[in-house]
């Protein structure tokens, strides 16, 4: 065999190798393996209640709750608003959603 055959032939098998190196690499861009699991997550506690915020103006209160706002009386998930303080609100069904709960808790009660 020539020289130059061998050369090509070398060089066709290096760009073989390398085209076929390529298709293993996983894209940088796409989301992490992770990501499909928390995304599942997330959507199966949509239902959870969550108060965001509370508007108090003058004898008005709002609250926001999974970012809509509602009024006393209103329902929320087929659930009546009974009453809304100033970092909490009351449903009928006995709860009572508070905002940022993680933080407002004490230890020991």
């Amino acid at each position: 065999m020539s020289p130059l055959k061998v050369s090509s032939l070398v060089a066709l098998l290096m760009l073989l190798v390398t085209s076929a190196q390529a298709e293993t690499l996983r894209d940088p861009t796409r989301p992490g393996y992770g990501a499909q699991v928390m995304a599942s997550a997330a959507s199966s506690q949509s239902s959870d209640l969550v108060l965001n915020s509370v508007i108090k103006s003058g004898s008005a209160s709002r609250a926001v709750i999974n970012n809509k706002i509602f009024e006393v009386g209103d329902r929320v998930q087929g659930v009546r608003i009974t009453a809304i303080e100033i970092n909490s609100v009351s449903l009928s069904d006995g709860r009572k959603l508070t905002m940022y709960q993680a933080i407002t808790e004490s230890k020991g009660n």
